[in-house]
């Protein structure tokens, strides 16, 4: 067996998402199942370093990973050849730059969404990229979640018909800081630290639309801020000047309508934190994070509205589960042997910078469009 080692830089780790996700669940596993395989000689085996401020969070992460590698000089380790992936898990105003200097040092690089916190900051990353030869993707989880797949497998499998109308909900109760902690950063709910609901799941809504329904021509978009005031990580109260709920319509460019609601401040009564419900002609799914209910025509009730009589009816009990046909592995894990594949064997990545940066600018279009009331459109993006 060829071992493929690749040194990492994983910078921003120190964080939930990063800890969690990124190394805890991705990285750690795949070097405790030996790398990942590409065909049956060869190997790609993670070497990772870790990057950050503050070197007591660094070293716990590191003890906790079984890792020995970290440092608090980034622009030393961007020097270091024996590092050729650059990963940013940092807050959102911290990642550019930071992505700047790993495509100047040379190094491929892989970063959370969104790219950047301007549609501007973030189609430049993708011109640097390009223009410097290295390699580059964009996180874009979803795509991997067991109830997503399964909506995938609906689509191809022509289950719906002709897709009517999507109708995306997200979102749960975000606790304000005072009478119980917050399960959400503070710097969450700061436009001036890269926060805001829509800069988060805007760039999600996206490159889910695009890759199971079309892209996104246009947008209708409301948003507002319903608790002005919340508590920060050390008790000590804060302005919250960022939107806590975005409400959108997304035209796709072939006609279909979705909407969808995300919201931190919702209490959640249905089957999960997101939801997606897919009409058509012929069937209707409802997918969550890993589990999708169907309903196709030849199984569809035929309700009668009457207001003035109790109904006898369970409306959940007319839909079916969709079976688990595989064992699911983590969606960020998955991506990241994508990303791994793609640095090593050339293999194809669409989830590139261009494609972080359509996701960004969806999120600056619906800011447009709640700021002026109006549908703004959506222009291509050259490549």
């Amino acid at each position: 067996m060829k071992e493929h080692r690749i040194g990492i830089i994983l910078n921003g780790v120190t964080g939930r998402m990063g800890t969690n996700q990124h190394l805890m669940r991705s990285m750690v596993p795949i070097i405790r199942e030996g790398g990942v395989r590409i065909g049956k000689e060869d190997v790609i085996m993670p070497d990772p370093i870790l990057v950050g401020r503050n070197a007591a969070k660094l070293e716990d992460r590191a003890r906790r990973a079984g890792l020995d590698k970290w440092t608090t000089d980034l622009d030393g380790v961007l020097a270091d050849p024996a590092y050729p992936v650059y990963f940013d898990a940092q807050i959102t105003d911290l990642r550019a730059e930071a992505v700047r200097q790993a495509i100047e040092a040379g190094k491929h690089v892989y970063t959370e969404k969104p790219s950047a916190t301007t549609f501007r900051e973030a189609y430049e990353l993708y011109q640097l990229a390009k223009q410097a030869g290295v390699k580059h993707g964009v996180v874009q989880d979803k795509l991997w979640l067991p109830g997503l797949r399964k909506l995938r497998l609906l689509i191809d499998s022509g289950f719906f018909g002709e897709v009517l109308a999507i109708r995306g909900e997200f979102g749960y109760w975000v606790f304000e800081g005072d009478r119980i902690p917050a399960q959400r950063p503070s710097w969450n709910y700061r436009k001036e630290d890269g926060g805001g609901i829509i800069l988060d799941m805007f760039p999600h809504w996206n490159y889910l639309l695009e890759n199971l329904f079309g892209k996104v021509a246009a947008v209708s978009c409301l948003a507002t801020t319903h608790i002005p005031k919340r508590w920060d990580e050390e008790g000590n109260p804060y302005d919250a000047t960022a939107e806590d709920a975005a409400f959108a319509t997304f035209e796709l460019d072939n006609g279909v309508l979705a909407h969808f609601n995300s919201s931190w401040v919702t209490r959640v009564r249905r089957d999960d934190l997101v939801t997606i419900q897919v009409d058509g002609t012929e069937g209707s799914a409802v997918a969550g994070l890993r589990d999708c209910y169907i309903q196709p025509y030849g199984a569809t009730p035929k309700p009668v509205w009457n207001p003035d009589v109790a109904t006898e009816s369970d409306y959940l009990d007319d839909w079916m589960r969709v079976a688990d046909h595989e064992e699911y592995d983590n969606a960020f894990k998955i991506q990241w042997e994508l990303f791994l594949k793609h640095v090593v064997t050339d293999t194809s990545f669409p989830m590139d910078f261009l494609s972080g940066a359509r996701g960004v600018l969806l999120a600056e279009k619906g800011m447009e469009s709640w700021r002026e009331r109006k549908v703004v459109g959506i222009p291509a993006l050259e490549s």
